[in-house]
């Protein structure tokens, strides 16, 4: 009957593009995380690097500060002068840039292209400026925000580290404040993590960018 035969195609219908969004979100390239200082971004970061050995690369940052005590050119950050970087930004090399506290920071084009090129998954690890940036150009990418608990309990870990002053410690704080208000408005972030465990968290985002990214770690694994 004609009503059947519509009904049928109707499902189909929806199968198709309940189908082509997944493979949408499967050929996801590029995964932002953002969470204000001490929220424990960086642990996180090293254990997804971890799991994706040979998957999931990092982006390296481009700044001018000076390098810190075992900090490696190309590894830590691209160190480069602040000339140089002026020069990459007016020829439109970067995808986003900063000056924090008198130094430039910046997530060029062909840090994010080199990666993608090579069939892995580009994580990026960016502040709220750098993913408003990247909001701006719509960048095609999935973001994540991390959020402490508490400002308090942020605090604490920020203390914790014993390697800031309290100074910094307040500036840190205020911030944060500012950053946590955005991180979580509404549809700012496509996930937003309160990271009380970090196992919790590592395996929440791991299945995100399992969701997101899986042709891409498939094609890996096939490799």
């Amino acid at each position: 009957m004609p009503w059947l035969l519509f009904r049928k195609s109707a499902i189909l219908l929806v199968f198709f593009l309940t189908y082509i969004e997944r493979v949408k979100m499967s050929k996801t390239t590029s995964v932002i995380i953002c969470g204000p200082s001490g929220v424990g971004k960086g642990t996180i970061i090293k254990s997804i690097l971890q799991r994706y050995k040979g998957k999931v690369a990092l982006s390296v940052s481009h700044t001018t500060r000076k390098p810190r005590a075992g900090e490696i050119n190309g590894i830590h950050y691209h160190f480069v002068a602040k000339e140089a970087m002026q020069l990459g930004i007016s020829q439109n090399l970067f995808l986003e840039h900063a000056t924090v506290h008198g130094n430039m920071y910046g997530t060029s084009k062909q840090a994010v292209e080199t990666i993608i090129k090579s069939g892995r998954v580009c994580l990026l690890d960016l502040d709220v400026n750098g993913v408003k940036q990247m909001k701006i150009i719509e960048y095609p990418a999935k973001f994540i925000f991390i959020a402490p608990p508490s400002i308090d309990i942020l605090e604490s870990r920020l203390r914790n580290r014993a390697t800031e002053t309290e100074e910094n410690i307040l500036l840190r704080l205020k911030n944060a404040a500012a950053e946590i208000e955005y991180g979580v408005g509404e549809n700012n972030f496509d996930v937003v993590i309160t990271n009380n465990d970090l196992e919790e968290s590592v395996t929440c985002i791991t299945n995100k960018i399992n969701e997101w990214c899986g042709f891409i770690l498939q094609q890996q694994a096939q490799l």
